[in-house]
């Protein structure tokens, strides 16, 4: 490699995966050089944020000189040819281990490749590993756990937010150039959010699940995750499209994701949700400045912004609930039954809120999410995109975090199934990113992606690079020891002792002393929930078991 080009996979993060691509395709980047590169960088600097759980460094190097040669033949299969990626390990891979972060599946190795990762790998991508996940893509920073949480490498003492925590971590880190994550609630959105980086939501069902470890079967995402919107849509090209192994996929027609990425937003018309981030989830003083500031930059770029309004973040939110705890409860139930002690605390903490969700609640909650659903079409048609703000700047990470509930910004569109993204909005002043979010008509990623590339390119916060290499020589962090659940039931309220008792009983779930003390004290708090919800919606409504109106 010439010196420009040493200097540039070697001494700084590495650039963007479309500035990669362009290098490798004009012969000025070896797709074995860069790989190598950037197995040496998470050599020497993944210790300190812990991005992967299982890597590839064999793999990868065969896949990239395998790359090479069919490029030196003139067979380039697209702008992925020779990109090296990661995988939130949760998407299976054909003789690697998938452990979705949890001991429960520490030894499970898959035989078939999941189809978004069968699709990046069609495409010419490098394989760099599997990266870290909150356990089972489900609830919180965990420390009592076969492999630590990841840390966010603009600062490793902070926190990096989940659950595509590790996807996130090796991006910002300069160990991949892109990665694949999944959102059930936010899970790509808020780990992209502390970390500067661009993560998309897609619509729901525009991206195959098939060959991931679910969540929740009716609000799990697919999506990609990178450092621009530029690079979301290379990857969105290569992942999205129909598949009948799905049975959420939805038979669109094909479309080129970066056909939409603009410099300029004339004529967009959007919709600022102001108040989640105001009166429902309050957000600090400086990320409530930076997303002043954006809207100021989306009008110099021609848009016209003006305030609007949708429910208050809570309906959604309690919906949401009522929907994605039963629904993972329902999938690790086995397990649950049988290994509850091969899961963490956190995961099962929230876990066992469903054995306090009657089936009819459920049902409730997908009845009130078909009405939410519905409620969108007069936005959609009054504006291009919604906008809120995102996340950030980045707590310190603790042991606890993981406290429910947790409201925030982006469970409402996921409920809602519609496309959204978080692009970089400023620093804070440690130093640390902050985000807004963007939000789309179904089906209109590309538009999204659009508008989110004509901000990155008009404020330039993408450009920036995390310190990682700046904590090499930084004392070393101290050890963050498993929350303590250490809880008298004894002192609970007698009747929701019983009833808590007799649900894990019923399910057949052998439940501790602190874990049944714990259920307890979140009881209350869900069960207003559950309330809250059956009066919002009557038994005749139909639920959202289905996207059927937003096929095209």
């Amino acid at each position: 490699m010439d010196e420009r080009v040493n200097t540039y996979v070697t001494q700084t993060l590495p650039g963007t995966l479309a500035e990669a691509s362009s290098l490798i395709r004009a012969r000025a980047l070896s797709p074995v050089e860069l790989t190598q590169a950037l197995i040496a960088r998470t050599d020497a600097l993944d210790p300190l944020v812990n991005a992967f759980i299982t890597r590839t460094r064999e793999l990868a190097l065969g896949q990239a000189r395998e790359a090479e040669r069919e490029i030196a033949a003139g067979k380039v299969r697209g702008p992925l040819h020779g990109i090296p990626i990661g995988l939130k390990d949760i998407y299976e891979t054909a003789g690697i281990r998938t452990t979705g972060h949890s001991k429960a599946f520490e030894h499970h190795v898959p035989r078939e490749d999941a189809a978004a990762w069968a699709r990046l790998r069609e495409a010419g991508g490098v394989l760099m590993g599997k990266l870290a996940t909150h356990e089972l893509a489900h609830g919180g920073p965990s420390f009592d756990l076969p492999w630590l949480p990841a840390r966010n490498p603009w600062n490793p003492a902070h926190y990096v937010a989940g659950s595509s925590s590790g996807s996130a971590a090796a991006l910002a880190g300069g160990f991949v150039l892109g990665a694949l994550g999944s959102d059930t609630g936010g899970s790509i959105r808020g780990p992209s959010s502390l970390a500067g980086l661009c993560g998309l939501k897609p619509t729901f069902g525009m991206v195959s699940r098939a060959g991931v470890i679910p969540n929740a079967f009716s609000l799990d995402h697919c999506g990609p995750m990178a450092r621009t919107a530029e690079d979301c849509a290379l990857l969105m090209n290569a992942i999205a499209g129909y598949d009948a192994r799905d049975a959420g996929s939805v038979r669109a027609a094909p479309r080129d994701f970066c056909a939409h990425l603009r410099d300029d937003l004339k004529g967009l018309r959007i919709g600022v949700v102001r108040h989640f981030w105001e009166r429902d989830v309050p957000v600090n003083a400086e990320l409530a400045a930076a997303t002043e500031e954006a809207l100021r930059v989306l009008r110099g770029l021609g848009a016209r912004v003006e305030d609007t309004a949708m429910r208050p973040v809570r309906d959604y939110y309690d919906a949401w609930n009522l929907i994605e705890e039963p629904e993972t409860f329902s999938i690790h139930r086995d397990k649950l039954t049988t290994r509850p002690h091969d899961f963490g605390t956190v995961f099962l903490e929230r876990t066992l809120l469903a054995l306090l969700i009657e089936s009819a609640d459920y049902v409730r909650a997908q009845q009130a999410r078909a009405r939410f659903i519905g409620e969108m079409q007069s936005l959609h048609e009054k504006y291009d995109v919604l906008l809120t703000a995102g996340a950030g700047p980045a707590p310190p990470l603790s042991n606890n975090l993981a406290v429910w509930p947790g409201p925030n910004v982006f469970s409402p569109f996921a409920l809602l199934g519609v496309p959204a993204l978080v692009c970089c909005a400023g620093f804070s002043a440690n130093g640390l990113p902050m985000s807004i979010q963007l939000v789309g008509r179904p089906f209109e990623d590309a538009q999204l992606l659009g508008v989110a590339h004509a901000f990155e390119r008009a404020t330039g916060y993408w450009m920036r690079r995390a310190p990682l290499e700046n904590f090499v020589a930084s004392a070393p962090l101290t050890p963050i020891r498993p929350r303590a659940v250490v809880m008298d039931t004894s002192a609970l309220d007698a009747r929701l002792l019983a009833r808590c008792t007799q649900a894990a009983a019923h399910a057949g779930v052998p439940v501790s002393e602190p874990q049944l003390a714990v259920l307890c004290s979140n009881a209350p708090q869900l069960l207003e929930m559950v309330a809250r919800v059956r009066a919002s919606v009557d038994g005749w409504h139909e639920p959202a078991v289905v996207f059927s109106r937003y096929n095209s």
